[in-house]
């Protein structure tokens, strides 16, 4: 139940775990897909540069054994990955407040003070959220309903009507 304050700033309840981890579910998926397409541009981008000479297959039968067992390869292979997927998140989250998951349970994630948070506080918010771990602290706070990660941000997940979710992305 949403209510308007004297500033005409909408309030809404804050989210409790199960519209979170329903939430978690369907973003997961999505990351999921972010990912797997980094991989694949990565892969290409790799691909050009052996064929172009700048490595080469560094004694393996195939490039993909290349770089899963060659350090430089590798490693700034998954921070792309990652980095991808990160992305998604701090861009969704400073834009409208919600990542598509969070959309289709009318979730949003917000300041305390009902304003969209920033880049910079999304970045902060991903590492305490400990690939969605971090939600489970809301099953122990049934009273603030708060996250790890809303809690170290200054930050809430809360639950739009039907009304305020539309046409939000």
């Amino acid at each position: 139940m949403s209510s308007v304050t004297s500033d005409s700033v909408e309030t809404f309840p804050r989210a409790g775990f199960r519209r979170r981890l329903a939430s978690w579910v369907y973003d997961f998926l999505i990351a999921t897909a972010v990912y797997m397409t980094a991989g694949a541009m990565s892969f290409l981008i790799m691909y050009l540069g052996f064929h172009f000479g700048l490595f080469s297959m560094q004694g393996y039968e195939h490039f993909s054994d290349a770089i899963a067992n060659t350090a430089w390869l590798k490693w700034p292979n998954e921070f792309w990955k990652l980095a991808w997927v990160s992305l998604f998140f701090i861009w969704f989250w400073s834009k409208t407040g919600q990542t598509l998951g969070m959309k289709a349970w009318r979730l949003r994630v917000q300041n305390q003070d009902g304003s969209l948070i920033s880049k910079t506080t999304g970045l902060k918010r991903l590492f305490p959220t400990l690939l969605g771990l971090g939600n489970f602290t809301v099953i122990f706070d049934r009273k603030n309903k708060l996250s790890l990660q809303d809690r170290l941000t200054k930050t809430e997940i809360v639950v739009l009507t039907l009304e305020a979710n539309r046409g939000r992305l």
